[in-house]
């Protein structure tokens, strides 16, 4: 029980990685407020876990929300421990050279300026407490491109940044901000940005779980529970040392190229020795008879 009484704000809570952290808080002994659009998610999600989790619902998009998410927490609870600024969705997927302004705004909305006044109006409520601390939820999509469309990869990488800069505005106030760098976790983030449901939304995230095993040198899928352990340890006594961190969860899928830990996959240098190879027993060079 590492979280006995202490109050949690988690957005995006209804389903995914906000579901699956919400779950384990909650085991873990804290006071779960778990806020998201999905009123009917995040009802059942309350109706499951019983009296430790409260769903508030909460678009976080809308700025006058999320203060009255915290406020409301903080009369009804008596203070604010630990946030996790998670809610988002894949966002705008044109390119920068097609992108409109207002799908870019609508992303920037959802993903960045949550979690800035997600911060904003916590800041208030946890001033005091034990070891308060907020956890964002940034992206390897903000280590560089390849991984999301671009806004997305732009918003995820202001959200690793701006818990840096907080980290060292809140320092005053002994408050840790810290963020969390999910690969590939097969939720909901994927097929949801498509328009997939049914049978064809559970055809496409066995696809996926099959594809990003591949992946990566840790031969799984990614799933919510490997970010929600991490998101405890962070706001964990045990993380007290920790701050201003993006933790990178993805199962080795940044450490480098394929050919870098994939033997069947031959980088440059081996294709340069397996040509050196061939013109060398060509020619005699380096052979027994040679």
């Amino acid at each position: 029980m590492r979280f006995p009484g202490r109050v949690v704000v988690i957005t995006g809570a209804a389903s995914g990685i906000g579901r699956a952290t919400s779950e384990l808080f909650a085991r873990e002994g804290a006071v779960v407020h778990a806020a998201d659009i999905d009123e009917a998610g995040g009802t059942a999600l309350a109706a499951e876990l019983g009296d430790k989790v409260h769903f508030h619902r909460c678009d976080v998009s809308q700025t006058a929300d999320i203060k009255a998410l915290m406020d409301t927490v903080a009369a009804t609870s008596g203070g604010i421990d630990t946030v996790f600024n998670n809610a988002g969705a894949g966002g705008e997927r044109a390119g920068i050279d097609e992108i409109e302004p207002d799908g870019w705004d609508r992303t920037m909305d959802l993903l960045l300026r949550s979690v800035a006044f997600g911060i904003r109006y916590a800041v208030p409520h946890m001033l005091g407490r034990t070891n308060p601390s907020f956890i964002n939820t940034s992206s390897v999509a903000a280590v560089g491109p390849g991984y999301s469309p671009t806004a997305y990869a732009v918003a995820k990488a202001g959200v690793l940044h701006l818990t840096k800069v907080a980290a060292t505005d809140l320092a005053r106030h002994r408050i840790r901000v810290n963020a969390v760098q999910p690969g590939f976790i097969n939720t909901n983030i994927f097929t949801a940005s498509l328009g997939l449901a049914g049978d064809t939304e559970r055809m496409a995230k066995a696809a996926i779980a099959q594809m990003s095993a591949a992946a990566q040198p840790v031969a799984r899928g990614g799933v919510p529970n490997d970010i929600a352990e991490t998101c405890a340890f962070l706001a964990s006594d045990a993380a007290s040392f920790i701050n201003g961190q993006g933790i990178i969860v993805d199962g080795g899928l940044t450490l480098g190229p394929r050919h870098s830990w994939d033997p069947d996959t031959p980088g440059l240098f081996d294709a340069l020795q397996a040509m050196a190879d061939q013109q060398n027993a060509g020619t005699g060079i380096g052979t027994a008879a040679g």
